[in-house]
C-alpha cells in the first residue's frame, strides 16, 4: 500500500511564531457545507469514492490554520474528499496562543467554545454530506478534534476514528463507553509528553481496547520523545519531530485506505 506523503510537510511552519509562505502549495478551496465554512480538498483529477469522506476536526487553531490545510490537502492527495468545516464559528485561537509570553486565557476560550457552540456547526455539516449522498465517514481529530471523534463514534455517525494527542478524553470511561458501543475501528496516535492523554491513559487504552478487545479494529501509535501538537505544530527542525510528524500522518492514511 503506497502513502502519497505529497503533502509539503516540509514546508509546514515550524510553530506559530513563523510567518507562513507556502500558501502556494494548498489545493483546497473554502465551501459553505449546511451554512457552515468549511476547508474543503479533493484528489487531484477528481477521482475518489463520491460516497466516502473524511471528517477533518482541527485543533484550537481551527482549520484556518495553513497546518490544518496542509494536512487536509494531505489526506486528499491520498484519494479522499476531506471537510474540515469551522466548528468553531470563526472564532478560533490565534495561532500564538501557546506561545511562551503572550497572554491569552485559553481556558476562557475553552468556556466559550463548548458543545453548545462547537457541536451544531458539525451537526449541520454531517446532516448536509448525507444529503449529498455520503454513506462512509473517516474522521480524524487533533487535539481538540480528538474529542468529537470519540463523540461520533460514541453515536456510530463515523465509520473510522483517527485521533491524534486527543483532548478530554477521560480513562477509562471514555474508553470503556468506545469499546461498548462503537463500531469504528481507532487508531490513537500517542506521544511521550502530553498532559492532555498522557502515556497512563494511553496504557489504559491499551488494556481496554488491545489484544483483540475491540473488535472492529484498534491500534496505537507512539512517537517517543514528542510532545502534544507534534502531529500538527511540531518543530520541523527537529528530526525526531519531523519523523513523528510524517509518521502520524502515515499511520492515518494506511488506518483509512486499510478499514474506510
Amino acid at each position: 500500500m503506497k502513502v502519497q506523503l505529497r503533502v509539503c510537510l516540509s514546508s509546514f511552519p515550524r510553530n506559530s511564531n513563523e510567518t507562513h509562505t507556502t500558501y502556494l502549495w494548498l489545493s483546497g478551496q473554502w465551501e459553505e457545507i449546511g451554512g457552515v465554512k468549511s476547508y474543503v480538498s479533493i484528489p487531484p483529477g477528481g477521482e475518489y469514492a463520491k460516497d466516502t469522506v473524511i471528517l477533518f476536526l482541527a485543533d484550537l487553531f481551527g482549520p484556518q490554520f495553513i497546518n490544518a490545510q496542509l494536512l487536509v490537502d494531505g489526506f486528499a492527495k491520498n484519494g479522499y474528499k476531506v471537510v474540515a468545516p469551522d466548528y468553531f464559528n470563526g472564532d478560533p485561537a490565534p495561532e500564538d496562543a501557546l506561545n511562551p509570553g503572550v497572554n491569552f486565557d485559553v481556558m476562557k476560550w475553552f468556556a466559550n467554545h463548548g458543545p453548545e457552540q462547537t457541536r451544531p456547526p458539525l451537526d449541520n455539516v454531517l446532516a448536509a454530506l448525507k444529503e449529498q449522498g455520503i454513506k462512509k465517514i473517516g474522521a480524524t481529530g487533533y487535539c481538540f478534534g480528538g474529542r468529537y471523534v470519540f463523540d461520533l463514534a460514541f453515536e456510530n455517525i463515523t465509520d473510522v476514528s483517527v485521533v491524534s494527542h486527543p483532548t478530554f478524553i477521560k480513562a477509562p470511561e471514555d474508553l470503556e463507553k468506545y469499546l461498548e458501543v462503537s463500531e469504528a475501528p481507532l487508531l490513537i496516535n500517542s506521544c511521550t509528553f502530553d498532559e492532555r492523554f498522557p502515556p497512563e491513559s494511553q496504557a489504559i487504552a491499551d488494556q481496554v481496547l488491545g489484544d483483540g478487545k475491540f473488535t472492529p479494529g484498534y491500534k496505537r501509535e507512539y512517537f517517543e520523545g514528542c510532545t502534544h501538537g507534534f502531529a500538527v505544530r511540531g518543530d520541523m527542525n527537529d528530526p525526531k519531530v519531523k519523523a513523528a510528524k510524517e509518521g502520524a500522518f502515515n499511520s492515518a492514511v494506511t488506518w483509512f485506505k486499510t478499514k474506510l
